[in-house]
């Protein structure tokens, strides 16, 4: 599976917010920032932290994306 943030980012513009700023209000480290930046997974603490910083669900932040069956 892979995981996409967009909809993250996009909570992110709307509250016209940035990446530092999510950082900061969540009390996250940069390193996590940078692997969301990246598609790239994180822990669910981190996940929590960025929801309770967002006032939002899992779901709000974050798609799990089937990889394709049929790729070789």
């Amino acid at each position: 599976m892979e995981v996409s943030y967009k909809k993250l980012w996009k909570i992110l513009i709307d509250k016209d917010m940035k990446k530092k700023d999510l950082q900061a209000v969540a009390g996250i480290s940069w390193a996590s920032v940078t692997k969301l930046s990246k598609g790239e997974t994180v822990s669910m603490d981190v996940l929590m932290k960025v929801c309770k910083a967002l006032n939002c669900n899992i779901g709000d932040v974050v798609d799990l994306i089937p990889e394709d069956e049929n790729r070789e």
